[in-house]
């Protein structure tokens, strides 16, 4: 039996810290699992991040495709430049939270909710874009399936949602294997190509009919889209907290870790695009054409092709690494309603996993599972957080001035101005499809934040929050118990309403057309029974149930003689989930109707049984 207070209280599973640390730490990530769990959207990226340069360059024909790898090369040095950057935001931070946690500190409040907002945005729209691809894909093998690709991209997020409400570790170490996979076929496909001499199977090349000239502006959009290859790379620096202890050293080893795996990897399918001349092909991907010329149109390629698809759809679980860690940030600051702050057995924050797959879905429904209809709007938000993060990190190299604090100052605002500048020819080239409603997201999100602080800022005034009260002072309160039978149930919620107030009366509504000897029936047990609490009988002339008790609460109250009435509501839990839908639920009918028209206080009575026995 139990007593539920009006508070909504925590349970033990949504308490940090229950389990034993010993068991908690098992729950962590290791620097493969870390891989595995917040790195395959950044790995991913392999498979569009090169093809999205070489469609800009195509436009200019040979002369254009030519670019690719100086453009890859200035790519990867960004690259390298924001994985030193987060190696240090790791160790600055370890409660995690990356862009927002560097924001908040040295770039104001409002900053760092800009920050939260487009890591936000980014998340969802990671989940949505990389389950719709990696649908592309097998629909692409599969013409037949194309008109399920919805269906096809629900039943894989509700899949990835239910691994990782099971736990990160677990939902880390089913990724392991697709991760080693892909890393693999990619190398080998790069090995292969770099030691032929001449392609295996003829790739598309340049048109000759291009004449576009290669420009300063075709350099920096192909930067730009190519730079999508980079989203994800902040997420490991977001999500410290999951790591096994040392957390801080696991998550830079991780970081190294997925910056050189990336780094090798876009620029070996760089050089093979380069050495192939490869050029875009409308029914065969980049890095599909690379394969061919590589290793051939065997089971070789298959894998290859297999291994992307695979990946690409996984890749949605780096969002629900990072996400919850910054939902929990954001709730700790009062930024976030408290209960993305609650975590479960498993070290996972349950709410903000179940939210972000629900906002994916809702995109996935909305782009009818295509995601061409997701990519021009993909990758803006990450980097407003690239940018105010390396913009961060100068400033705390500035205040901090430790050894070498310049050249380390110098790093980040190198990253700094990259990030912007790519940040800012995105904007530009996809304000018009789609890009203005990042913005408006980010706004929306950022005044959502700062509303919800506000109103916590005020819940705190009004319950004084931080001071010291006076002592408490005894009441004298009225214990109201609805009743409608003399039984256990009765008996005990007349024993827990005597404990709270030596006032006690048992309250029961008839309805003026039932029989009078109900009601006599009644009270003859009532004065049989002796409890010691009076039995109050209230006719109505409605069939409502909570009108008369309303009534019958607001007249007590009138008569002020107490400081406070307290109803005591008794009810049955029963033991089976499915033996729950017998009962009426007055209890629940009576909560919501004596909490909108009344100030008293409720109590709710649970009486555990097993019916079953």
């Amino acid at each position: 039996m139990e007593a539920n207070g009006t508070g909504a209280g925590r349970s033990p599973r949504d308490r940090p810290g229950d389990a034993p640390a010993g068991e908690r730490e098992r729950e962590r990530l290791t620097v493969p699992e870390g891989l595995a769990a917040l790195s395959l959207d950044a790995l991913a990226s392999v498979a569009y991040g090169p093809e999205a340069i070489v469609v800009v360059l195509a436009v200019a024909g040979s002369t254009g495709l030519a670019f690719t790898l100086p453009v890859t090369v200035a790519i990867v040095i960004l690259l390298i430049a924001l994985t030193l950057s987060y190696r240090q935001v790791i160790e600055a931070f370890p409660q995690g939270g990356g862009a927002y946690a560097v924001a908040g500190k040295h770039l104001g409040r409002h900053a760092s909710l800009v920050a939260a907002a487009s890591l936000i945005i980014d998340y969802v729209l990671n989940v949505a874009v990389s389950i719709t691809a990696g649908v592309a894909a097998l629909t692409s093998a599969y013409p037949s399936l194309y008109g399920n690709r919805v269906l096809l991209c629900v039943l894989i997020l509700v899949l990835i949602t239910a691994v990782n409400l099971y736990g990160i570790a677990e939902a880390a170490k089913a990724m392991i294997v697709p991760t080693v996979v892909f890393v693999g076929a990619i190398f080998t496909v790069i090995v292969t190509g770099l030691l032929r001499s001449h392609p295996v199977t003829a790739p598309t090349h340049p048109s000759s009919t291009a004449v576009s000239t290669v420009g300063a502006l075709l350099l920096l959009r192909a930067f730009a889209s190519g730079s999508a290859a980079l989203t994800g790379v902040e997420a490991i620096a977001n999500a410290v907290p999951t790591f096994r202890k040392p957390r801080v050293r696991r998550a830079q080893r991780t970081e190294v870790a997925l910056g050189a795996l990336l780094g090798l990897l876009l620029l070996g399918v760089s050089v093979l695009i380069s050495k192939f001349h490869v050029a875009p092909n409308p029914t065969k991907t980049v890095l599909a054409q690379l394969t061919d010329a590589s290793i051939g149109h065997n089971v070789g390629y298959y894998v290859v092709q297999f291994a992307t698809m695979t990946l690409l759809a996984l890749a949605a679980n780096t969002s629900f690494g990072g996400l919850p860690v910054l939902a929990s940030l954001l709730a700790r600051d009062n930024n976030l309603p408290h209960v993305f702050w609650l975590r479960a057995d498993r070290q996972v924050y349950r709410y903000g996993v179940v939210v972000l797959a629900v906002l994916a879905l809702i995109l996935i429904i909305a782009a009818e599972g295509n995601t061409q209809t997701l990519v021009p709007v993909f990758a803006i938000g990450v980097f407003v957080g690239f940018t105010l993060s390396q913009a961060g990190m100068v400033r705390h190299w500035y205040l901090d001035r430790g050894p070498g604090w310049h050249w380390r100052a110098a790093l980040n605002g190198l990253g700094a101005v990259l990030t912007a500048v790519a940040l800012v020819i995105q904007l530009i080239a996809k304000f018009y499809r789609g890009g203005w409603l990042v913005i408006v997201a980010v706004v929306v999100l950022a005044s959502l934040f700062a509303a919800t602080q506000r109103a916590y800022r005020r819940i705190g005034t009004a319950i004084r929050l931080g001071e010291a009260p006076g002592p408490p002072v005894k009441r004298r309160s009225l214990v109201v118990v609805p009743v409608g039978a003399v039984n256990v149930i009765t008996k005990e919620a007349l024993g827990e309403a005597l404990s709270l107030s030596d006032e006690v009366r048992a309250l029961t509504i008839v309805h003026t057309e039932a029989p009078e000897e109900r009601a006599e029936q009644l009270r003859a047990a009532w004065s049989a029974w002796q409890p010691g609490v009076p039995l109050t009988v209230v006719r109505s002339p409605t069939r409502s149930l909570t009108r008369p008790v309303v009534d019958y609460l607001r007249k007590v109250d009138a008569e002020g003689r107490h400081e406070r009435v307290v109803v005591l509501i008794p009810e049955v839990h029963l033991s089976r989930p499915w033996l729950r839908l017998l009962q009426n639920q007055r209890g629940a009918i009576l909560d919501r109707a004596i909490r909108r028209h009344t100030d008293a206080v409720i109590c709710r009575l649970r009486y555990r049984i097993d019916a079953s026995e």
